[in-house]
């Protein structure tokens, strides 16, 4: 069976060259006769994997020196509460945006651990667009800010990183790292779950500046001290050395294609071909976001009669177009293009779209 067009949200396309050169050493790992899942993660044949991806990674990103990289687990759910529970102390506040479902849930996640100020919000309006910088209340003194520069279900992006003065930015980058170049020197720490753009799920990429790893916190065990896995190469457990492995590979492969630069250009040109088939259908798609806060990675969108919806998504999915139904949370459709789901991808959608639209008008 051919593989098809691949819009899901997460877990998420992963490249075809990654998926191939995976099955070649499926078995026989750097013929070393075993899979690389079956290797002691603190032998030598995986621990130089593992310097590799770390090395590639902060080619990629052009990470300074003096901020730690970590391979973790537990996904970006588990880090909403970790975070607080290392960047914060008793009695401290931390300062929250919130532009949409993960936002709101990094935000109720933190609460036991740290006091939370939603300093900004676009709930109000739905999870629309970006609440205005000049209504954000930041605190000086707060522990850190944390806000999530992408929100998969309601499609919303920031598209510059905000200033938030002297308070360390906390960022879950989980669906939009590696989509085009960052300033990693702008942020305090940068979390992400590798599902969307990194690799499989059950992994975290986290990307520390190193004097936060001295902060204090709280009283916790060490399994979940930041600083205690960036002193064990973040093998304090056994880490997920598949998930490791094919994040190495992700890393080479975007290297390949030419670097964050590359596909920032790769990303834009979907997303535009995706909105323009939109905006340009005369109503009979829309998506609701305003168009300066709009994301290049998730496009949420509805057709004009609700009823059209089932008609939809059985006739796509028969055209080869995968996971296409939207978040419970907002309903429609939804088409989610990481950096594996190729332009031919969005060429496809575009077509059927329009097709769609011609039989069904």
């Amino acid at each position: 069976m051919s593989r098809l067009w691949n819009f899901s949200a997460g877990p998420a396309a992963l490249p075809q060259a990654v998926l191939e050169r995976a099955q070649r050493e499926l078995l026989d790992w750097q013929g070393c006769g075993a899979s690389v899942m079956e290797l002691s993660h603190r032998g030598k044949l995986f621990m130089s994997l593992a310097q590799q991806a770390e090395a590639d990674l902060r080619e990629l990103l052009a990470i300074p020196d003096d901020y730690a990289v970590l391979f973790l687990q537990g996904g970006a759910t588990q880090h909403f509460a970790q975070i607080p529970m290392n960047l914060a102390g008793e009695g401290d506040s931390a300062d929250y945006i919130v532009t949409g479902h993960w936002g709101e849930k990094a935000a109720s996640e933190a609460a036991p651990y740290v006091q939370v100020n939603i300093a900004g919000s676009s709930k109000a309006q739905h999870y629309r667009g970006l609440p205005p910088r000049e209504s954000w209340q930041l605190d000086p003194r707060a522990a850190y800010v944390h806000y999530t520069p992408n929100e998969t279900i309601h499609g919303v992006e920031f598209h510059d990183i905000p200033q938030v003065g002297e308070v360390p930015l906390v960022a879950d980058m989980s669906s939009d790292i590696l989509s085009a170049p960052i300033d990693v020197s702008r942020f305090g720490l940068i979390y992400a779950g590798a599902q969307k753009n990194i690799g499989p799920s059950g992994l975290v990429v986290l990307i520390i500046r190193r004097d936060l790893l001295q902060r204090a916190g709280r009283p916790m065990a060490r399994i979940f001290r930041y600083a205690e896995h960036a002193a064990n190469d973040s093998m304090l457990n056994t880490p997920n050395t598949w998930g490791w492995y094919l994040a190495g590979l992700t890393f080479q492969w975007l290297k390949e294609q030419g670097g964050l630069a590359a596909m920032r250009e790769r990303n834009r040109a979907k997303a535009e071909l995706l909105y323009r088939t939109i905006d340009g259908s005369d109503g009979y798609y829309r998506n609701p976001v305003e168009p300066a806060a709009r994301s290049r990675m998730n496009v949420p969108f509805t057709l004009h009669d609700s009823a059209l919806d089932a008609d939809f998504l059985k006739e796509s999915e028969a055209a080869g177009l995968l996971a296409l139904k939207g978040h419970k949370a907002v309903g429609g459709m939804r088409a989610s293009i990481y950096n594996a789901v190729p332009l031919e991808a969005v060429q496809a959608l575009a077509g059927f779209m329009g097709d769609f639209a011609k039989r069904h008008g």
